[in-house]
């Protein structure tokens, strides 16, 4: 579906658009809010229902500065945990079709269960 494996044989098709979170956070420098918006424009009620989704809420609520808080290369230390959230918030904005979930959990030592990670619903319904 992503590409990454070389295709033996049939055909491979995919109908809307994907959104994949891997083992491994990935998130650039940048802010909080950057990292989750990821280019696209601002909806608050679209960001603020990624936020509770992923539990995000109390990480940027004990940050000083909140989401405009500097991560990555020059900004504050992350747990895994607190990446990963920021991850599945930014394929939650991004509102995709299909969801892609590679083990994200596992760096979540702070969650206790996947519902504590992630408790809540995307915007489009779908359940994590």
């Amino acid at each position: 579906m992503l590409g990454e494996m070389p295709k033996l044989s049939g055909t491979v098709s995919v109908f809307g658009s994907i959104a994949y979170v891997s083992q491994v956070s990935w998130i650039q420098s940048g802010t909080i809010r950057d990292n989750i918006l990821y280019g696209k424009p601002m909806d608050a009620d679209k960001y603020d229902k990624a936020i509770n989704v992923c539990a995000l809420d109390k990480d940027i609520n004990s940050f000083d500065h909140g989401d405009p808080t500097e991560i990555g290369q020059r900004g504050i230390n992350m747990s895994g945990g607190q990446k990963q959230r920021i991850q599945l918030a930014r394929v939650i904005y991004n509102d995709a079709d299909i969801y892609l979930l590679d083990d994200p959990f596992r760096l979540c030592y702070d969650c206790s269960s996947e519902e504590n990670c992630c408790p809540g619903n995307s915007s489009s319904g779908v359940s994590l």
